[in-house]
């Protein structure tokens, strides 16, 4: 009589949706880390920092990406949560007293342009009732 055990349905696709919202919230922490290490970028003499621009788009497909996993709204924050975990890391000083991310108008630029779109998107997403259609 062979024993053989059958995972439910649903199972691997809740792996995978465990594993993809671990792989969102990793990246994230590194994009966070990338912008502010971008952030210093000079055309000239004149700052330059596109990587605020950046931060907005790549949140906001973050937060995309973590609706395939799940629908609830602390969830869906969390690779932006992880985001702000690493920004606020970048702009601690270390050691040395050595700063990834000074005290100046592009790092301010860097937390409105990765915050706000985010948070568009999250209220969007979490808190806005879907239009129904009528089938009368």
């Amino acid at each position: 009589m062979p024993t053989d055990t059958v995972a439910p349905a649903g199972e691997p696709n809740r792996l995978l949706g465990i594993v993809l919202a671990a792989v969102l919230v990793f990246d994230g922490a590194l994009t966070a880390v990338l912008e502010a290490l971008f952030l210093p970028l000079y055309i000239g003499s004149v700052p330059f920092p596109i990587t605020a621009v950046i931060a907005g788009f790549a949140n906001v497909w973050l937060i995309r990406g973590m609706t395939h996993v799940t629908s609830r709204p602390l969830a869906l924050a969390a690779p932006i949560l992880a985001w702000v975990a690493a920004f606020l890391f970048c702009a601690s000083s270390g050691t040395g007293n050595d700063v990834v991310l000074p005290d100046n108008w592009p790092t301010a630029a860097l937390l409105v342009g990765g915050l706000v779109p985010a948070g568009l998107a999250l209220f969007r997403r979490s808190f806005t009732v879907p239009d129904t259609v009528s089938g009368s």
